[in-house]
């Protein structure tokens, strides 16, 4: 795992445009097309603003995310599809899109997202980490064993206390108690995983990823295990983890 410190969000998203650009244009060069998987969150929004800008053949490009709230309309603010269309797939119109539809046979879309997704790796995927620590909604404690692509999850107090004060619900109650995530075994078969985390109420979470054992109390340590993994940080969110540390990483 390699970790790169930016002086903020906004350097942080444009530099992470940039390398994942890098990654979909060499898969598409060399097998001519590229599979991506993208997160959402407030602390995605400044890559994504930077990536629809990048020189990318989009319809040569796949797209997967990796969650979405159970029972959610998807026309609710705090819908992830809705994000996602809003601030990628109406505006770069990639070749396929693959969306975690939970309205509807929520086991018969899992279902039909697996096989999609295990047709071919994954290129690139775009995975935050919350402040819990969790990836995607891998609360912890994280299932690691698990080997479904996509499962059902009991979101945790504290993760659904992240969604509400980033704003996007007014109050805790109103956060949905289950999603479906993509699973932490599936995030590891990326070939590339890029997390991009800013802001300083991230700083515990990165602090526990580079210095805890890995374990599922703290998902997003396993990705110190994927020999691809990079972790984009600004000032703030890197400002609880010692410079050997960090170092280490680099």
């Amino acid at each position: 795992m390699k970790v790169k410190v930016f002086k903020d969000s906004v350097e942080l998203g444009k530099n992470a445009a940039v390398f994942a650009a890098e990654i979909l244009n060499q898969a598409i060069r060399e097998k001519g097309n590229a599979r991506l998987v993208l997160s959402t969150g407030a602390s995605q929004l400044d890559t994504l603003k930077e990536l629809v800008k990048q020189d990318v053949d989009w319809d040569k490009v796949e797209m997967f995310h990796l969650d979405e709230y159970v029972g959610l309309e998807k026309t609710h603010p705090a819908s992830f599809r809705k994000y996602l269309e809003e601030r990628f797939i109406n505006i770069v119109h990639p070749g396929k899109v693959h969306l975690v539809e939970t309205e509807g046979d929520i086991k018969e879309n899992i279902e039909k997202l697996t096989r999609e997704i295990r047709k071919e790796p994954v290129d690139l995927a775009l995975v935050g980490i919350g402040e819990n620590s969790h990836i995607a909604f891998n609360d912890p404690p994280a299932d690691f064993s698990t080997v479904e692509a996509y499962i059902v999850v009991d979101l945790a107090e504290t993760c659904k206390a992240q969604q509400m004060n980033e704003g996007w619900f007014a109050s805790i109650d109103e956060v949905p108690k289950q999603a479906v995530s993509m699973s932490v075994y599936q995030i590891m078969q990326s070939q590339v995983i890029l997390s991009c985390v800013p802001d300083k109420r991230k700083a515990q979470a990165i602090k526990w990823t580079l210095e805890n054992e890995v374990q599922n109390l703290y998902p997003a340590t396993i990705l110190r295990n994927h020999p691809n993994t990079v972790i984009f940080l600004d000032e703030d969110s890197a400002s609880l983890v010692d410079k050997e540390t960090i170092a280490k990483y680099q």
